[in-house]
């Protein structure tokens, strides 16, 4: 090939790689979210444990069977959002009748601050746990002295979905949760995560007849 069409080619590639770069570069935004409305508005509602809820922090995992928490939903119009999720805030969730992965290992979870949910409508339904920052604190007891902090440093959102029915359910599966570890030996010091599941089952309790349901 001549130096003057292999010259030729060269910023025929060079062209075509800027072309993909400037098309990269000014690629759509995201889409905006759609509208969310939780009905019945104004209804007080509580959220409870079905199974076991499980945390995991390196290979520790922490399981309770008691879990539960309270909440509103905003009176209309704040039940809708024309372009965005509905939030509420929920009481601290309670945690009891917990187990360790460890065997003479009895853990204590405590929790505390302002916590909220939200939802935004669509497919699936997403829900979104907002932790306050050192709002779940996991105390380990026996064989390992322990303390997993979630949210160590500020909040932070826990990825669920929400199922409408009868009864409707909140639901988190592996969702992952910034956490800090101290103490001696057995306690997972190097783990800067967890993983988190549950299930929630969630009854209207301002009238047990209807529904919390989320819609656009």
């Amino acid at each position: 090939m001549s130096r003057t069409r292999t010259a030729l080619a060269l910023g025929l590639a060079a062209a075509g790689a800027l072309s993909v770069a400037s098309v990269t570069a000014t690629a759509a935004p995201a889409p905006l979210a759609g509208s969310t409305t939780v009905t019945p508005a104004g209804h007080s509602f509580k959220a409870t444990l079905s199974g076991k809820a499980t945390l995991k922090a390196g290979s520790v995992t922490v399981t309770c069977t008691v879990s539960a928490s309270t909440g509103t939903v905003p009176a209309a119009p704040g039940n809708q959002n024309a372009s965005g999720p509905v939030s509420s805030p929920i009481s601290p969730p309670t945690y009891s009748s917990c187990t360790s992965s460890i065997f003479g290992v009895t853990p204590t979870v405590t929790t505390s601050g302002a916590w909220s949910v939200s939802m935004q409508n669509g497919s699936p339904i997403t829900a979104t746990m907002t932790v306050p920052a050192g709002g779940l604190v996991v105390q380990t007891t026996g064989l390992a002295t322990c303390t997993v902090t979630a949210a160590p440093t500020a909040p932070a959102n826990v990825a669920g979905t929400w199922t409408n029915g009868a009864p409707p359910s909140l639901t988190f599966t592996n969702a992952s949760v910034p956490v800090t570890v101290t103490g001696g030996f057995g306690c997972p010091t190097s783990a800067t995560s967890s993983v988190f599941n549950a299930v929630y089952k969630v009854t209207d309790t301002t009238d047990p007849a209807q529904q919390i349901t989320v819609g656009p």
